[in-house]
Parts: structure tokens; sequence; C-alpha cells
């Protein structure tokens, strides 16, 4: 029986899983509901490892083939943590706990890894080993580095290592991938600007922060359109500005102002880092103001490589009949420490025409799952044909 027929009468099932992760999701490394779940029907399926505790609560089960797991080993990797966000969808399976919602498809990406882990542990077609891996921590808590830091790939000798994401806007079930860099790195910054503070009628007695912070994020725009290649990517982004002030007739001692540079070229990112300090300290100074700059590197770009990303476009061709080219995606994804690690590629899935993720109103598409199960069970059954 074909791999998406099997899945189209295990929908029902992997829907219900889908749907009760959704009405209890948890934000960061506290997954710990979820990783039980997971790790329970690991063990119901008949894996021969399952391993918790990865990545603070991440979880792992291996899944081996009919030569008893000699030969190669591929790891299918899918995120577990929700967003805290208000969810305002009214479904019937709407997020149980406040301020806290699966608004970026996390619910269906763990829900299409567990239908392939059931699949793969009871057919075993396949020579070789399937390691199926449930990271948490993805949104902005570095759960894939975690997860790396303790030493995931040596531990279970992966070889290659796969990916998926939902992606509303694409069609339900269809598939889009690009080679090399695809998502972007994503640094934090944080900058305080402090002048000398004093009474709103008097402005001529202080060196008005507010002022000098509103020119530094003018100033940081030249980054991107002044002094970087145009060729190259590069956002800058202020999403933060607060002051020391709290009233209407103070003039602040400090600002602060935080936000976010997504970059696809280490050197850009290199070269931003100077500028942005180098532009803040001179403005500030040149207003009779300091600046302090502190800069976090965070996400590295995510980089699919040449072969694995052909291979997963053949699959996913095989399955919807079709697989697109991917635009580039100035987001990041911490996916891209596992792929810094070994070889593999990271696709995206259509979500149909739902609302975006991050967004209050988005719900995973169930009608999704069968297409998502088929791609990572074909990957194993592809990568590792039985002899």
């Amino acid at each position: 029986m074909p791999v998406k027929n099997r899945f189209a009468e295990l929908l029902p099932e992997i829907t219900a899983w889908r749907r009760d992760l959704h009405q209890h999701p948890e934000i960061l490394f506290d997954t710990h509901r979820t990783a039980g779940i997971v790790a329970e029907k690991l063990q119901e399926f008949g894996c021969d490892e399952v391993v918790t505790g990865i990545g603070r609560t991440g979880v792992v089960g291996v899944i081996r083939g009919k030569t008893d797991g000699a030969g190669r080993t591929i790891g299918l990797r899918a995120d577990m943590d929700a967003l805290p966000i208000l969810e305002a969808t009214g479904l019937d399976y709407a997020s149980k706990t406040p301020g806290a919602m699966h608004a970026c498809g996390h619910d269906g990406h763990t829900a299409m890894l567990m239908g392939a882990a059931k699949y793969l542990a009871e057919t075993r077609n396949f020579d070789g080993t399937a390691v199926v891996i449930f990271q948490p921590a993805e949104e902005g808590g570095g759960g894939g580095k975690e997860m790396c830091d303790d030493r995931l790939m040596q531990r279970f000798g992966i070889d290659e290592v796969y990916g998926m994401h939902n992606w509303p806007g694409r069609p339900v079930g269809s598939f889009a991938i690009r080679p090399g860099a695809f998502f972007a790195a994503a640094d934090q910054f944080e900058i305080v600007i402090e002048g000398k503070g004093g009474h709103a009628a008097k402005p001529h007695e202080t060196v008005d922060s507010t002022v000098v912070a509103s020119h530094i994020v003018l100033a940081l725009q030249t980054i991107a359109s002044r002094l970087t290649d145009p060729t190259h990517h590069l956002v800058v982004s202020v999403t933060s500005f607060e002051t020391s002030s709290t009233t209407h007739n103070v003039i602040p001692q400090t600002v602060t102002l935080k936000g976010t540079v997504r970059t696809m070229n280490p050197d850009v990112q290199d070269e931003t880092e100077v500028q942005m300090a180098k532009i803040a300290e001179g403005v500030a100074s040149g207003m009779g103001a300091r600046a302090t700059v502190h800069y976090h590197r965070g996400y590295p770009v995510m980089v699919n490589s040449e072969e694995q990303t052909a291979f997963a476009a053949e699959v996913a061709t095989a399955v919807s009949g079709a697989c697109e080219e991917a635009p580039l995606v100035m987001g990041a994804e911490d996916f891209s420490f596992m792929l810094n690690e070994r070889p593999g590629a990271y696709i995206l899935v259509g979500n149909g025409d739902t609302a975006m993720v991050h967004h209050p109103e988005y719900n995973f598409n169930d009608e999704a799952i069968p297409a998502g199960c088929s791609w990572w069970a074909e990957i194993v059954e592809r990568r590792l044909p039985a002899a």
C-alpha cells in the first residue's frame, strides 16, 4: 500500500494528537507534557530506543530497519514549543493556557513526525536507522543548539538530518525548497543612549536622549541602504524604543533601543555589527551624549546542502507531484545548528490559505498531515532502500 494512502488512513488519529497538543501549548524548554506524550507514543509504536532529556526536554526515538540498524542513519526533526500569544481562533480545541498558543504549527510538525514514526516502526521497510528528533525551544530558545551541545549527532550516529515547516499561502500539501542559504541569521542588539535629563521646558539645559536616539534609529538604516552591497540581503529593525521618563514634562536621562539584524552572509553580519557601533557611538558623541551597544549573535544562517536538497525535492515531487523553488526567508530557524553539524535539508509544506504564522488567528491545517508524514517516511525509505 502506498505510504500516502496509509497516512490518509491514520489522519483521524494523527489529527487527534495534533489537536490535543494544540490545546496544551508549552513555551521554550517547558515542554514537559508534550515531551511526555511523545515519549509515551514512541514507546507504544515499538521504537527500539526512546531517550528523553536531550537538550533539556528534547525526545529522541530510534527505529532500526531490516538490517537491525546496520548502514546509514537518517535524522528527522520536528519542533515542539509554542509561542507567548493569546489565541484568537475561537476553535473548539483552542489553547487552554492563557497567553500561550501554537501559533507557528509546531503542534502539526510534532504530530506529523509521530505519524511517520508509527509507520516506520510498523513497516521497517528500510536498511539502516531512522532517528526521530523532537526538539524544544525553537522560538528563540536555541533548543537545536542545546540538543547538538548534548552530542545528539554523535550519540545517535546521525549521517544526515532533515526538517520541515508548514507554510501559509502555499497550496495544502505542496512543497518548496532551495539549496544553500535559505533562512537568515538573526542577531539581537540593545543600544543604551545616555544624555542629560531635565525639564521639558528647558531643553537647552539638557542633552535630549530622545532626540539622539531618534537620529540613531534613522542612521542605522544607512547600514543596509548605503554601507552594504545592495545585492546582499540585510534587514536592520529597531523594534523597541524605551525611555527612562514616564511623564509628559521630563526629558529622559536614558533611552534604550532594541531590535534585530537579519543577514544571509557571515561577512555582512560581521560588518553590520561593526557599523552599528560606529554609527550609534558617533551620532551620540556628536550630539553630546553617549551610546553603548550590546550585540548578541543568535541563530546562524540556515544552509541546505546541495545533494540532500536535490534528494528532498525529488521525494517531495514523488509525494505531491511537484516541488517548487522556495524564496529566501529573512526569518530565522534554529535547525541551522543541526545543519551546521550534518548535511541535510529543510523543506516547506503548504498550509493553505490561512493566517500567517505568529498570528493569533493562525491554525495548522490538518489536511497537510498526509503529505508531511509521507515526505518524512519516504525520505527514510528512499535514502535507505531495503535490499
